[in-house]
């Protein structure tokens, strides 16, 4: 007889969640790549009502009990780091009514769904009609987690995708990067204007550009019997460890934002492919949070893609899938992966100016969810700070503005900071890399990339979520979060010697 029945049917009732959430992953990544348009309403009930399967099981009252006695058991430090990410799990499912729950699938779905023909059409008032629901649910959610876990509205809705962060530091780390990051940019920008770059001359066949997406992947190790990429309005990653579904956009004029947006999206779909397969299924074997999953999307598209070394070998391939031409030569490729310009789009942005477009969303957002601002004030908010922190003007340009993300129609309030976290933590592992790894930099260059990912896959993609987020850095840099390194990064490469 096992010693651990309490944790053992904890085990199979995750097991069976994590089919319920693979189920779930599948028809969410399809109604974004594949489905057709008439059936979005079907599917939108299709998934609320699995949503509100599974939050019955994730708030059943047995639950309760079993960890109780779970935590009376002898068990492993694994199993109670396991134990740990469960009762933090079942917390959060029981903060939220099935009833709101349901409203929050319905009421994203419809938004979603709209966004996508109301983006390109800048149909900012159309868009309304769907968010006002959208952000009603986000503030009840934020309202009943914030009462369950007493910290604040906006600090409630980050937890649950950055457990422990809280807006105090997240001010305090925005507040550094106001300080020295507009002078960074006006420097990276006067020092590149005497560098010349040739740009690149399409047009790009989509196909093309697929197959290029594609041979960049395997590059980078991506496990196709595990996986494949797709288009979808914005890209994403989705799928579970055992099969993860990849978005990217295509233009024909344009084929970096295809390409880098590829890459990003393959940092999230390694650390998923490489989790530990041990603890498949349970709360300890996920994702830790999603700065350290941006850390690994960022580590990809930042600190290697935009390597010169990286470059070197990512030359070759963009010059066999689209034609030889000037602007394919390594040197002129590195220049325009780093060129350092000020623009309206968050996921074309260079990585100087992308945490001014973090910054904006984070304070436009929190006074959103606190109910300091409605909807309809966004516009004016977004055109302000889009001029005050990158000097652009996007006065009526909603397309290329506020309804640029697919964040807020999906309601994902509290995710923004990540993104900036997360490329702070990727400077963090690659400046631990160099000390631990001589000749990394090298390396790269020659196209040795297995001591990158040997050492991700130790310190990050094997480590799931055993550690809290602040021991996983520091067993795997020697400290928690440290800005400095990425000013320390940004410097190295944009302006050097000051």
């Amino acid at each position: 007889m096992s010693a651990t029945p309490a944790y053992d049917d904890l085990v199979r009732h995750y097991q069976r969640l994590h089919r319920f959430d693979h189920l779930a992953a599948i028809v969410g990544w399809d109604q974004a790549a594949n489905m057709p348009p008439k059936g979005n309403e079907a599917r939108s009930a299709a998934m609320a009502e699995l949503a509100g399967l599974t939050h019955r099981l994730r708030t059943d009252g047995a639950l309760v009990r079993q960890i109780e006695r779970a935590e009376q058991e002898p068990l492993d430090d694994l199993q109670r780091a396991n134990l740990r990410e469960i009762r933090r799990d079942w917390r959060n499912a029981n903060a939220l009514p099935e009833s709101l729950v349901q409203a929050r699938q319905h009421a994203t779905s419809r938004c979603e769904h709209a966004w996508r023909t109301q983006r390109p059409a800048n149909d900012w008032a159309g868009f309304l009609e769907n968010f006002r629901e959208v952000l009603r649910v986000g503030r009840e959610e934020a309202r009943l987690l914030s009462e369950q876990s007493g910290l604040g509205l906006y600090d409630a809705l980050m937890d649950r995708y950055e457990p422990g962060m809280t807006c105090a530091l997240v001010d305090r780390v925005f507040a550094n990067l106001r300080q020295w990051l507009p002078g960074m940019i006006v420097r990276a920008v006067e020092r590149q204007a005497g560098l010349p770059c040739i740009e690149p001359v399409g047009p790009f066949p989509v196909e093309r550009q697929r197959a290029l997406c594609e041979a960049a992947m395997r590059l980078l190790g991506f496990d196709f019997e595990a996986g494949r990429l797709d288009v979808s309005a914005h890209p994403f990653s989705g799928g579970v460890p055992e099969d993860v579904r990849l978005t990217t956009r295509y233009g024909a004029d344009d084929f970096l934002t295809s390409l880098m947006g590829t890459i990003h999206e393959t940092g999230h779909g390694r650390y998923e492919q490489n989790l530990p397969r041990a603890l498949l299924g349970q709360p300890a074997g996920f994702a830790r949070s999603m700065a350290i999953h941006e850390s690994q999307s960022l580590s990809f598209e930042m600190q290697l893609g935009r390597h010169r070394g990286f470059v070197e070998r990512l030359a070759p391939l963009v010059a066999a899938h689209l034609g030889p031409q000037p602007a394919f030569e390594p040197e002129n490729l590195w220049r325009l992966l780093t060129r350092v310009r000020p623009g309206r789009i968050r996921v074309d942005a260079d990585e100087v100016t992308y945490p001014a477009h973090v910054i904006l969303r984070y304070e436009i957002e929190r006074p959103l969810i606190e109910g300091d601002i409605e909807a309809e004030d966004i516009p004016a908010l977004w055109n302000a700070k889009m001029q005050e922190l990158l000097g652009v003007d996007t006065r009526g340009d909603y397309t290329d503005g506020p309804l640029q993300d697919v964040h807020w129609p999906e309601a994902l309030f509290g995710y923004f900071p990540c993104y900036s976290l997360g490329a702070m933590y990727a400077a963090q592992w690659f400046a631990t890399m160099r000390r631990s790894l001589p000749g990394m930099d090298a390396s790269i260059g020659r196209g040795e990339l297995a001591p990158v990912f040997g050492w991700l896959d130790t310190h990050i993609w094997q480590q799931g979520s055993r550690w809290p987020t602040d021991e996983l850095a520091r067993r795997a840099s020697g400290e928690v979060l440290n800005p400095a390194h990425f000013k320390a990064h940004l410097e190295a490469r944009y302006t050097p010697g000051g």
